[in-house]
């Protein structure tokens, strides 16, 4: 916001240093005066052996300020020029890192998000605060890299469905002879995608506002619906789906909690061995205090590390993990992430030795468990 031109910092500082040594130089001088000149006497006086001086006549005091004086003014004036010389000089060496701090943000603020400061030398407020201001840049980097890839993904996934609707169309206006019935299918097929990958849209961006209130969710009812909506999918692809565990209420919103325990479900459901498949579910209390934890595994195709850890990316799909028309769109994963994370949880990925997927979910418990006593 626009503010009225005032002193720099180094200037305040240099008039701060330089008003110190005019202070210190004031009472040094006052010191002198009250407490050397006050014993010399105010008139002349002839030494004598009697009261103990020899020498002369002793100086009286009007003399001896009338030579103080003048030099006491010289040395203020040099700890007046010396104090605003140094302390010049000295509030912009102290100041530099500062002014390293500015460009940086400066740069940032066109848009360049690479440069960092990487200050030198030992650990103090400022080099604290360069390094904060460097891990900041490079989160914002990765924010903004990640964005623009969501962006250009999004963009190519909402695409593919409108170019395949207008190629039907085409064909159909084309050929009035084709079956329309087939044709209307296939465009009532590739509208669904399109309106699923819509929603997975706008529950990612609801998840990023974390616009939700808290309250006590029970992870194992949650379980429950999810099992029971998707059990037709499980049925239809001959995966077996089993649930264990206890209790486990987690704090946040239970609409965004049920599609993370749908997705982890949908994904471990489609991901599987085709006929022999299995998926188990687990909820219970979580490795930390105050946590609440929820595991899903299934069986599949054996997954190398590099994959998994790629998963949770927007439209990442391994080359093994895509099949059939319930594959979804691509933002399962990234949905979970993206809401445990606003839960304020952590999402761990694990591939199993004999095939398959482990995802485990660590969400943060509310203050005051559910008083509740259901058998599962």
């Amino acid at each position: 916001m626009p503010r009225t031109p005032g002193l720099s910092v180094r200037t305040k500082l240099t008039l701060s240093y330089a008003g110190f040594l005019m202070v210190a130089g004031g009472m040094l001088l006052a010191a002198v005066w009250v407490f050397l000149l006050r014993y010399v006497p105010d008139r002349a006086m002839l030494s004598t052996a009697e009261n103990g001086l020899t020498g002369g006549v002793f100086p009286v005091r009007s003399r001896l300020l009338d030579v103080f004086a003048p030099r006491a003014a010289g040395v203020m004036a040099f700890l007046l020029v010396f104090g605003l010389v140094g302390g010049w000089l000295l509030a912009g060496r102290m100041l530099a890192p500062l002014t390293q701090i500015a460009d940086a943000t400066r740069t940032a603020t066109t848009g360049s998000l690479s440069h960092r400061i990487r200050l030198p030398g030992r650990n103090d407020e400022f080099r604290e605060l360069a390094d904060a201001f460097d891990s900041m840049l490079g989160r914002l980097e990765e924010h903004v890299a990640e964005q623009r890839r969501f962006a250009a993904n999004a963009s190519h996934e909402l695409r593919t469905p409108l170019a395949v609707s207008r190629a039907l169309l085409d064909v159909a206006r084309a050929d009035p002879g084709q079956d329309l019935g087939r044709i209307v299918e296939r465009l009532h097929t590739v509208n669904t995608r399109a309106i699923d990958l819509t929603e997975a849209l706008l529950v990612l961006a609801r998840a990023d506002r974390q616009t939700f209130t808290r309250e006590p969710v029970d992870l194992s009812l949650l379980v429950d619906e999810a099992v029971e909506t998707l059990l037709p999918l499980a049925e239809k692809r001959g995966v077996t789906v089993e649930t264990s565990g206890d209790i486990a209420t987690a704090a946040g919103s239970q609409a965004l909690l049920l599609q993370l325990t749908t997705n982890l479900l949908h994904n471990a459901i489609v991901h599987n061995l085709p006929g022999d498949g299995t998926v188990r579910i687990v909820t219970g209390a979580g490795d930390g205090p105050g946590t609440t934890a929820l595991t899903v595994e299934n069986s599949g195709e054996p997954l190398t590390s590099g994959l998994v850890a790629t998963l949770t990316e927007p439209f990442r799909r391994g080359n093994e993990r895509v099949g059939g028309n319930d594959a979804g769109v691509g933002l399962g994963l990234a949905i979970v992430q993206r809401i445990t994370e606003a839960h304020e949880g952590s999402l761990t990925l694990t591939p199993r030795t004999e095939g398959g997927l482990r995802v485990r979910v660590h969400l943060p418990a509310p203050s005051a468990p559910l008083d509740r006593t259901t058998d599962r």
